[in-house]
């Protein structure tokens, strides 16, 4: 199998979450690590390295890494420099941010990475924003790039073991939003996480009108609380359903270590699809055949 959503939390990331704290009480990479009670990341290549044994252990082949705070691609480009048949490289992105499309061309030009994330709830950005649309832009000139826009509830769970403020505008978070830039860049992929995460039929609409659109499964979708009556096993029938085999990419939403690989998702998942009664080779597709054909190796 491979996994489409695995969060590549460096160094890099722990320090800037230690320097969002009030002032008087930031902390290093370290303290926060040991706040949280886990393990410390090292060095990016470091951090690889446990990602590829855990992977390893799991039967996992290949992973998306996303950098997962603005301005981490180096660590990630570092991470897939080290095992590039093993891993893609995603990175997160403020498109209002001054440096976004110099910031992009290097990392997509220059590191190699192959997909721009972006949260327009946690930066309280309208996907309708030009500057969103230069983003795209430059994405459909370098081929086999994609975007992954997150949609819907958006909780940051460190944020809050961290006592964080998470001052996000889900407001901005509509999948029907990205109706017109997937119109106007066919030849772009662009993946919504979670089903939508909570806006499962407005991202169920979009993918119907856009068959650029690929639905990312990952997580323990807890946004199902939201529909009443809805069952992990509906939301892939209706997926597979709407968007078709070729269109649902999994994932599991795996993070930080000790833990590692969240096995537990990928269970329930695989027990999901087959009480929908998706086909065995429809299911290889959503586990691994739909994220090697977005991104070769």
């Amino acid at each position: 199998m491979n996994d489409c959503h695995v969060h590549f939390f460096s160094e890099q990331f722990f320090d800037t979450l230690g320097r969002q704290r009030p002032p008087g009480s930031q902390q290093s990479a370290a303290e926060v690590v040991s706040a949280l009670g886990w393990a410390a990341p090292g060095t990016p290549d470091d951090l690889a390295d446990r990602w590829v044994q855990d992977l390893d252990r799991a039967g996992v082949g290949r992973a998306a890494l996303i950098g997962s705070v603005p301005g981490d691609e180096a660590s990630v480009a570092k991470a897939v420099a080290r095992h590039p048949s093993r891993f893609v490289g995603f990175f997160m992105l403020d498109p209002t941010a001054p440096d976004a499309l110099s910031r992009t061309e290097h990392a997509v030009g220059q590191l190699g990475l192959r997909c721009i994330c972006l949260f327009p709830a946690m930066q309280r950005y309208s996907l309708h924003d030009p500057r969103v649309t230069e983003i795209v832009t430059l994405a459909a000139k370098h081929s086999g790039t994609a975007v992954f826009v997150h949609c819907g509830a958006l909780s940051v769970g460190v944020r809050k073991k961290l006592g964080l403020p998470s001052r996000f505008d889900v407001h901005f978070g509509n999948p029907l939003d990205l109706h017109a830039l997937a119109a106007d860049f066919p030849g772009v992929p662009f993946i919504i996480p979670h089903f939508g995460a909570g806006l499962f039929r407005e991202a169920l609409l979009l993918a119907d009108l856009c068959p650029n659109v690929y639905l990312d499964t990952s997580s323990t979708n807890r946004w199902m609380s939201y529909h009443p009556g809805l069952a992990l096993a509906d939301v892939f029938r209706y997926a597979v359903g709407v968007a078709g085999p070729d269109r649902v990419v999994f994932g599991t939403d795996s993070s930080f270590f000790p833990r590692g690989w969240n096995r537990s998702v990928y269970d329930a998942q695989v027990s999901a699809l087959q009480a929908a009664g998706v086909a065995e080779h429809d299911c290889q597709r959503v586990l691994s055949g739909n994220f090697d054909r977005l991104f070769p190796a």
